[in-house]
């Protein structure tokens, strides 16, 4: 997936985060370094949010069982799941979900150019209509949460999506809010990999 020399080793970046210290990788318990090598190795790199997210065990693992159920256990595409989560992440101005998840809309949608577009501004992206419902609605979610209503759900179905896809979709905006709320408070800062990966 990387142009970049794979390592066997993780690395834990200093600068992972600014407002918090990152922990050491020999002083985790050993489900969380598990699952940094299994990262990295499957990355080529540590992702800064895995060294962030390591300061607090008990918190990296509900955060990544969620994560993991949301991209397992779902009725949207990949591809879609990314749509928004950089919709989602550009109007709330997370540097890190921006930076890490274009990266990955790039690579699952096999387009170089979306990822800014959706950052930059979603509705004037080069996607279709069901994909452009689904992102109002994400958006409204995160924006105007009170302001959602039954008639949101019903263009959602009217645009073909199911009704395990329209709750996936309400779960996975609602769980990056959370995400990009907590990378800003954290000020977390994407690994320089993630700003090339996809762009060829």
């Amino acid at each position: 997936m990387s142009e970049h020399e794979t390592t066997d080793d993780p690395v834990l970046n200093d600068d992972a985060m600014a407002r918090f210290p990152v922990p050491d990788l020999e002083n985790l318990p050993n489900d969380l370094r598990e699952r940094i090598e299994d990262e990295t190795e499957r990355a080529g790199f540590t992702p800064n949010v895995f060294a962030a997210m390591a300061y607090k065990p008990s918190h990296f693992r509900a955060f990544f069982e969620y994560h993991d159920a949301l991209v397992e256990d779902t009725a949207l595409e990949r591809e879609e799941i990314e749509l928004i989560v950089v919709a989602v992440s550009g109007v709330n101005h997370c540097y890190y979900c921006n930076v890490a998840h274009g990266a990955l809309v790039r690579i699952y949608a096999d387009d170089p150019l979306l990822a800014d577009q959706l950052v930059a501004n979603y509705r004037t992206a080069d996607i279709g209509e069901a994909h452009r419902t689904m992102l109002d609605v994400a958006v409204k979610l995160t924006e105007r949460p009170t302001d959602v209503e039954r008639a949101d759900l019903e263009a959602l179905r009217e645009a073909g999506f199911s009704e395990e896809a329209i709750w996936d979709i309400g779960a996975v905006t609602a769980f990056y809010n959370l995400s990009n709320r907590l990378a800003m408070f954290a000020e977390m800062r994407p690994n320089d990999e993630f700003h090339t990966l996809g762009r060829e």
